[in-house]
């Protein structure tokens, strides 16, 4: 069933056109990967798909409900939740708080009520089922910033995933990562991919080869192709570009 779709999405800035006729489908379940050059639009992509751009035409459609230019936490309200690039915590909070911060109980009333919230078992129990998951049992009271920087990238993961979505999207997940690193979170991420339907934005091709469904390929702010890691190996034009030097590399 499709969850997601973009229907031809457009989006300049100024006299520069940087998405132009962008369609998409994401299928319930799957994990999708978007992959291109440095500067091809995969941010800006996402950004419009996630609400923080709002498409100069096209639309935007999730769950059968067209939610094209709605503002971010109204998507997300929805059920769509998404890390960043650049890391997203609030490194004054302990890890556990940052996790109880993303739940929809405690963000709906402010997070002011945070604090007092930690007497809440109900909650409490949610943001330790989520910890547990993302494999930081046993560091919940550790200051976020304090943190390996693969550890930061799954407690990231983890807030997107304490929203309860049903869409998770990851941007460029394994940036700055080590070997060990990024094996963890290809892990994690088979694992969650049992119950939630994901998009990644990535770069290592190798990671995104060994983990998607699908995966299309942007350049020159277009969809120039899609289909599965075994497909794109055998794409004339993948195989003839630095990414299918790296595919076939898989």
């Amino acid at each position: 069933m499709v969850l997601f779709e973009a229907q031809h999405v457009h989006k300049r800035f100024g006299d520069q056109v940087v998405l132009e006729e962008i369609n998409l489908v994401f299928e319930e379940g799957k994990l999708n990967g978007i992959m291109g050059p440095n500067g091809a639009g995969k941010t800006t992509c996402f950004n419009v798909l996630t609400g923080r751009y709002k498409p100069n035409r096209g639309k935007v459609i999730f769950n059968g409900e067209d939610v094209t230019g709605q503002p971010p936490r109204v998507i997300a309200r929805k059920g769509i939740s998404r890390s960043f690039q650049i890391m997203n915590l609030f490194d004054e909070y302990s890890v556990i708080e940052n996790i109880l911060i993303a739940l929809p109980e405690v963000r709906d009333n402010g997070f002011n009520t945070t604090k007092s919230v930690l007497g809440d078992s109900g909650a409490m129990d949610k943001a330790e089922l989520v910890l547990a998951r993302i494999g930081l049992t046993g560091l919940e009271w550790e200051n976020s910033q304090s943190l390996s920087y693969g550890n930061r990238r799954a407690l990231e993961i983890g807030v997107a995933l304490a929203t309860e979505p049903k869409l998770l999207f990851l941007d460029e997940p394994t940036a700055g990562m080590g070997a060990e690193a990024t094996a963890r979170l290809a892990d994690l991420i088979l694992e969650l991919k049992t119950d939630h339907t994901i998009v990644i934005i990535e770069h290592d091709m190798r990671f995104l080869f060994e983990l998607a469904d699908q995966i299309s390929v942007i350049h020159w702010g277009q969809v120039i192709t899609q289909g599965t890691p075994e497909e794109l190996q055998e794409n004339n034009w993948v195989r003839a570009s630095v990414l299918g030097e790296i595919g076939s590399a898989v």
